[in-house]
């Protein structure tokens, strides 16, 4: 069996509650290494399966063949396999055998049809938490299709709360690749984790980014037919109100106010001397939007 060396950029090993765990990822884009990324930060060994040949579709994963993402590689070893030849299937396999949790991202079928998917990896290690990432799930009119984080993040509703003056957007991979998509997996593995240890049995673990994002916005929605948030146009997030906003300085930086609550409105009123205005006695009325 090929040892895993260690990834591009190295750092002192790190000891955190998750030391001891041992995590196998499969290379990939975005919310896969980032899901890694954290859990090698919390102190699991992280072993990154990286592509032998780099794929010319995709950005490079390590520093070696590019390094746009060598930064999510930190503290994590990794092995070059060429997972379409059966004697390296037979290496991740054995990864496998000593793991406690396997992360992937690649589009539904595609494990599977490597060797390594759920059934033959829980047979080997039936305590192994077998993480997936996709965009639309892994069943579905969608399952199958090509996406991006600004789609995802749309198809679930939440670009509808972005600028309202403009086409809507959001910050890129924040909310969908990072938010909906790694977190959920992170959180979603060291739930199974834990039933792991307690009953010696793995699951599998399919976070699909527009679950996770919609899930995310569970406030957002909550608020929907609430004063504070009852139409994209009169809402404070994307109104323009001059109280949950951004300006520009007189240095050429930004400075950030959210004044939401009403006793931080008063005080912003009061320290902008506006105290009796009556342009700003209604915090919610946005006629007077922008002042």
């Amino acid at each position: 069996m090929t040892e895993p060396r260690q990834a591009s950029m190295e750092h002192e090993t790190v000891s955190g509650p998750l030391q001891g765990i041992r995590v196998v990822e499969l290379a990939g884009l975005g919310p896969v290494p980032f899901a890694g990324m954290m859990l090698a930060d919390m102190g699991a060994e992280v072993v990154l399966v990286d592509r032998k040949v780099a794929n010319p579709n995709v950005a490079p994963t390590t520093e070696a063949t590019g390094g746009k993402l060598a930064i999510y590689n930190r503290g994590k070893k990794s092995v070059a396999l060429d997972l379409k030849q059966p004697a390296a299937v037979v290496t991740a396999l054995k990864l496998v055998e000593r793991a406690d949790i396997l992360i992937e991202g690649f589009r539904p079928g595609v494990m599977e049809r490597l060797g390594l998917g759920p059934e033959v990896c829980l047979e080997r290690n039936p305590r192994l938490v077998y993480g997936r990432i996709t965009g639309w799930g892994q069943t579905g009119p969608l399952s199958q299709a090509a996406g991006h984080d600004i789609n995802y993040v749309g198809l679930a509703g939440v670009l509808y709360y972005g600028e309202s003056n403009a086409r809507p957007f959001t910050p890129a991979t924040v909310v969908g690749d990072v938010g909906g998509g790694a977190m959920s997996l992170v959180f979603g593995v060291i739930c199974a984790l834990l039933h792991a240890r307690d009953t010696g049995e793995g699951q599998v673990v399919d976070a699909a980014i527009t679950d996770g994002v919609a899930y995310m916005s569970t406030l957002l929605t909550s608020l929907q037919h609430s004063r504070l948030l009852k139409d994209r146009d009169d809402s404070f997030l994307t109104a323009d109100s001059h109280w949950y906003n951004s300006y520009r300085c007189s240095d050429g930086e930004y400075i950030t106010v959210g004044a939401l609550e009403p006793a931080f409105y008063k005080l912003l009123v009061k320290k902008c001397g506006f105290e009796g205005d009556p342009d700003f006695a209604d915090q919610m009325d946005n006629a007077r939007w922008p002042i």
